[in-house]
């Protein structure tokens, strides 16, 4: 799979999915400080399904109508404890494949989903 994680996202999570053999792009590695709509294009151009705990990204996407047919996936989980919240987000991610063009909330007990606006096509 062809992730994105965002600069919030734990490091350890991002070696995790590089060693179960998903092609990871890190913010925190390749584009410290970017801004949100950055990424999400970054996300976007490289058919990258983007992982962040950031409620922006959601916003962007529904309310100003940035393209983000990739998919978001954002993580609002408890962080009570690390090692689980990383095993939760991996569970959740490998848990389905049809994430583009969805925005998917993870919560430590649930996935909720909901298309993503389209596109006009030109």
């Amino acid at each position: 799979m062809l992730l994105l994680l965002n600069e919030n996202m734990p490091g350890t999570l991002a070696r995790l999915l590089r060693e179960g053999g998903h092609d990871v792009l890190a913010v925190k590695e390749a584009m410290r400080g970017a801004d949100d709509l950055a990424v999400l294009a970054r996300a976007q151009a490289g058919a990258r399904l983007l992982l962040t705990q950031d409620k922006d990204f959601g916003e962007l996407a529904f309310r100003h109508g940035l393209p983000a047919e990739c998919g978001i996936i954002l993580f609002r989980l408890t962080g009570s404890d690390p090692d689980a919240d990383i095993r939760r987000m991996i569970d959740a991610l490998e848990s389905r494949m049809d994430w583009a063009g969805q925005f998917a909330v993870v919560t430590d007990d649930r996935v909720r989903m909901r298309p993503l606006p389209q596109a006009p096509r030109e």
